[in-house]
C-alpha cells in the first residue's frame, strides 16, 4: 500500500508546491495543514509548511524525499488565517511557499520549537505604589517610568518598557535597589478581562456614542465600517469603548496602525484604559520578541495586539475585531517582494472570521469612499471635534509675494513669535530629510545627482558627503565644481535640518527638536524626543510626515505646511489625493486641545483649484471631485491594475523582456484588459539599474486576473527573463 503523499510550501519563488513522503514512523494520513515540516531541498535542508494531505503524485513515488522532521504537533495557522494566506497567495500571484514563510517570525521560518520563551515582568511594589509624582520632581526620566508602571499594575516586560522609554533598564535598578519595583517571572495565564481602570473613559458625543453602538450591534459577523472623523474628533476613543466591548466578551483585538512612531503614545493610552498586557508587533522588536508576541496570541494570552502592516498575519485565538488606524496610509502597502497591501487584506480576513473591522480616517482613500457609495462599507462621520476643541483656520502665505529665506517667510517668523510669546508650541512641517535637496554651481549649472539613479544628491550640514535617498549611495562635497572649477557652489532649497539650523538663529533661546528618520534613528530615540515635546521642554517642532499621524500635541497652536506645493503638480494621478490627506493630516496637530490653533501654508500656487476645499477642511467636496475626475479618465478606484516591473543592467534587455510579454497577452487576447507600455519607469535608473514596466487595465478585476496567470507562467519560461530582474505588482499605490 502507498504512503499518503504530503504537498508542502516551501520557501522558494516558484509558484507550486512539492511532494514529498512523510517522516519516518508517521501517520502521514494524521497530519493537519499549518503544521511545520523540516525537509531536504536541492543540498540543504529548509522548513517548509503543509498544505495537503494526498493520496497519489504526478512524481513517481520512487523519487519523492522523505521529511526530515515534523516540528509542531498542532498547526501554527488558524483555519481563517490560513485560508486568507492561500488567497493572498493567489489575488497578489506570489509563490505561496513565500507567502506563508512571511508570516512566520523569523525563528519559527528557521525550524526553532513554538514555545513561548516567558519574559520576566516589572511592577511597582507597594512601597512604589505608595509614591506620589512629586517624590520624583527632581528625576524626571523616574517619573515617567514609575507613571508607565502604575497603569500597568499585573506588570510590564522590558520589551513593553522600551517602546515607552527610550533607556528604562537602568532606572529599573536603580529603583529596585530602593525596593519601587520588583521582578517575578512571566505568566501563563490569559488576559482576556479588563483589569484595573487607570484612565475611565470620556464622555461621548452623540455622533461617537453612535458610531459605538453601530460597531458593537455588529460584533459576531463581518461588516466593513469607515470611521470618518476630522483630526481631533475622538476616533481613539471609539476604538477604545468598542474594543472594551469586544474585551468582555472574552474576545481578541487586532488595531492595525501605519508606522511605528504611533505606537509609544497608542500602547501608553491603551495601557491606562485597560489595566492588560499588550501585545505590540513591529520592526522595532528583535526577533526573540516577535516569536514571543506571536505564540502568546495564538494562544490567547494576549487579548489586543497592536501592530503594523506584518501584524495582520498572526494567528488569533478568538479574534473578535480588526481595527485599522489611518486606512489610507500609504505604508499599508508592502513595496517588495510580496507586495500585499495590509488593509485590504484585513478586510478579506475579517470576512473569514466572521467579525466587523473598523476602517479609521479623517481623509480616507478614495477606493474606501467608493465602497461606501457602492453599500459595500458602513460610514459612521465624526463631523465635529471631540471637547472643546475647534477646526483650526487655515491660511495661505503668497511666497510670490513674500519669498522665504530658508523655507521660513517674514510673515511665518512673525506668526511663529506670537505663539511663543503666548507660551505655545509650533509645529512645521516640510517632507524633505537632510539639509537641502541640491548642490548646484552657481556658473555652469552643474548639479549633484547620484551615480546610479536619476536622482539628485542629498546634502546634510555637517557631514563631508551627500546620500542619496533611493540607493544609499553617497559621494563627497566638492570644494570646486566638478565640471568648471569653481567655488561658486550654492545649496538650493530646504531640508528639516536647514529649517532647523535657520530657526536656532532667529529663536536663539527656544529649545527645537527635529523629527525625521535621522533624527530617530537610533532606538529610543523618538520616545525621548516626545517626552521633551509632551513635557512643554520643546516648544518649536520641525518634522517630516512622522509628525503628520495621530499624535496629540494639545500646546500646539500653531502649524506651518513650508512647502504646500510638493502634491499639487504630482506626476503620479494620486499624488492630489496624497498631498490632500497630508495637508488634511498635518492641519489637525493643531488647536487640538483648550487651546484654538491656526494653519498656514506656504504655496507659490495660491489659486490651485484644489485648494479652497482644503482650505475649508471639506475633504468630502475634495473627494467628489477627486472621484468624478478618476471616472471620467477611467482611473481606479474605477478600474483595476497590475503592473510588471523589469530592470537589468542593459536598458534594452528590460524592455525586450516586457515587451515580449505583452505580445504574448496579445496573442491570448485577454478580453477586457489594455496594455501600456512598456515604457520607461518614471526613475528609469536606480541603484545603477534601468527599469520599466508594463501596465495592466482593466474595468473588471475578475478579467485583469484571468489576464495575470497565464502571463506569469509564461514570464517564467522567458528566455530574455533570465538577464533581468522582475516583479509583480497588483493594485500598485506608486508606479513608479
Amino acid at each position: 500500500m502507498s504512503e499518503p503523499i504530503l504537498r508542502v510550501a516551501l520557501p522558494v519563488p516558484l509558484r507550486r508546491l512539492f511532494d514529498y513522503l512523510p517522516p519516518a514512523g508517521c501517520d502521514g494520513a494524521a497530519l493537519l495543514p499549518g503544521v511545520r515540516l523540516r525537509l531536504p531541498f536541492g543540498r540543504r535542508q529548509v522548513v517548509g509548511v503543509l498544505m495537503a494531505v494526498a493520496i497519489t503524485s504526478t512524481v513517481d513515488q520512487k523519487r519523492l524525499k522523505r521529511v526530515v522532521e515534523l516540528l509542531d504537533a498542532a498547526p501554527l495557522f488558524t483555519p481563517p488565517l490560513f485560508s486568507l494566506l492561500q488567497w493572498a497567495a493567489g489575488y497578489y500571484h506570489h509563490p505561496i511557499g513565500e507567502v506563508f514563510a512571511s508570516a512566520l517570525p523569523l525563528r519559527l521560518r528557521q525550524g526553532e520549537r513554538a514555545v513561548v520563551d516567558r519574559p520576566e515582568l516589572w511592577r511597582l511594589t507597594p512601597s512604589g505604589e505608595a509614591l506620589q509624582w512629586s517624590d520624583l520632581g527632581r528625576a524626571p526620566q523616574q517619573q515617567l517610568l514609575w507613571s508607565h508602571l502604575r497603569h500597568a499594575p499585573s506588570g510590564l516586560t522590558l520589551a513593553a518598557l522600551k517602546l515607552l522609554h527610550p533607556r528604562p533598564l537602568s532606572l529599573l535598578r536603580a529603583m529596585e535597589r530602593r525596593a519601587w519595583v520588583e521582578v517575578q517571572p512571566g505568566h501563563p495565564e490569559p488576559a482576556t478581562t479588563i483589569g484595573e481602570v487607570q484612565s475611565p473613559p470620556y464622555l461621548l458625543n452623540s455622533e461617537q456614542q453612535q458610531a459605538v453602538e453601530t460597531i458593537c450591534a455588529r460584533l459576531g459577523r463581518f461588516q466593513p465600517l469607515l470611521l470618518h472623523g476630522v483630526t481631533g474628533s475622538g476616533k481613539t476613543e471609539v476604538y477604545l469603548q468598542a474594543i472594551a466591548a469586544v474585551l468582555e466578551r472574552g474576545e481578541q483585538v487586532l488595531m492595525l496602525v501605519p508606522e511605528i512612531g504611533l505606537t509609544p503614545q497608542l500602547v501608553d493610552r491603551f495601557y491606562c484604559r485597560f489595566g492588560i498586557e499588550l501585545g505590540l508587533s513591529h520592526s522595532g522588536l528583535n526577533d526573540r520578541e516577535r516569536t514571543e508576541v506571536w505564540l502568546r496570541v495564538a494562544q490567547g494570552e494576549l487579548p489586543l495586539l497592536i501592530g503594523t502592516r506584518s501584524a495582520l498575519f498572526t494567528p488569533f485565538a478568538r479574534l473578535g475585531l480588526i481595527v485599522v488606524d489611518e486606512e489610507h496610509d500609504g505604508s499599508y502597502k508592502q513595496q517588495d517582494h510580496f507586495r500585499y497591501h495590509a488593509r485590504d487584506s484585513a478586510i478579506k480576513r475579517a470576512q473569514l472570521e466572521g467579525v466587523p473591522i473598523v476602517l479609521g480616517s479623517a481623509s480616507p482613500s478614495l477606493e474606501s469612499l467608493y465602497n461606501v457609495q457602492r453599500g459595500h462599507f458602513l460610514i459612521q462621520r465624526l463631523h465635529e471635534r471631540a471637547g472643546v476643541a475647534t477646526p483650526p483656520p487655515i491660511h495661505l502665505i503668497d511666497l510670490r509675494q513674500q519669498p522665504a529665506e530658508n523655507g521660513l517667510s517674514p510673515p511665518l517668523l512673525t506668526g511663529i513669535r506670537h505663539h511663543l510669546r503666548q507660551g505655545n508650541q509650533v509645529l512645521l512641517f516640510l517632507n524633505r530629510r537632510g539639509y537641502a535637496p541640491t548642490l548646484l554651481c552657481h556658473r555652469c549649472g552643474w548639479v549633484a545627482n547620484c551615480h546610479h539613479c536619476d536622482a539628485r544628491l542629498t546634502l546634510y550640514a555637517g557631514r563631508s558627503d551627500m546620500i542619496c535617498h533611493h540607493c544609499g549611495d553617497r559621494q563627497r562635497v566638492p570644494l570646486l565644481c566638478p565640471q568648471c572649477g569653481d567655488r561658486g557652489l550654492k545649496a538650493l532649497g530646504s531640508g528639516t535640518e536647514r529649517v532647523e539650523l535657520a530657526l536656532e538663529q532667529h529663536f536663539s533661546d527656544v529649545e527645537i527638536v527635529r523629527i525625521d528618520r535621522d533624527s530617530t534613528r537610533r532606538k529610543g530615540s523618538f520616545s525621548a524626543i516626545l517626552e521633551q515635546i509632551h513635557s512643554g521642554r520643546a516648544q518649536i517642532l520641525v518634522g517630516t510626515q512622522m509628525v503628520a499621524k495621530g499624535h496629540h500635541f494639545p500646546d500646539v497652536t500653531l502649524v506651518a505646511i513650508l512647502n504646500g506645493d510638493q502634491g499639487l503638480f504630482s506626476v503620479d494621478f494620486r499624488g492630489m489625493e496624497k498631498m490632500a490627506q497630508q495637508l488634511l493630516q498635518v492641519a489637525g496637530r493643531a488647536g487640538r486641545g483648550e487651546k484654538a490653533g491656526e494653519v498656514v501654508i506656504q504655496t507659490h500656487a495660491p489659486d490651485h483649484p484644489q485648494l479652497p476645499h482644503l482650505l475649508r477642511h471639506d475633504y468630502d467636496a475634495f473627494a467628489v471631485e477627486a472621484l468624478a475626475e478618476r471616472q471620467e479618465v477611467g482611473l481606479p478606484p474605477y478600474t483595476h491594475l497590475a503592473l510588471f516591473r523589469a530592470e537589468a543592467e542593459q536598458g534594452e534587455d528590460a524592455a525586450r523582456f516586457l515587451q515580449q510579454l505583452a505580445d504574448a497577452a496579445v496573442d491570448a487576447g485577454c478580453a477586457g484588459v489594455e496594455l501600456l507600455g512598456p515604457i520607461p519607469a518614471p526613475m528609469e535608473r536606480r541603484g545603477g539599474l534601468l527599469r520599466y514596466q508594463l501596465l495592466l487595465q482593466a474595468g473588471e478585476r475578475a478579467a485583469l486576473h484571468r489576464a495575470l496567470a497565464p502571463l506569469l507562467l509564461w514570464a517564467e519560461t522567458l528566455k530574455s527573463g533570465r538577464k533581468v530582474r522582475w516583479s509583480l505588482d497588483v493594485d500598485p499605490v506608486d508606479l513608479y
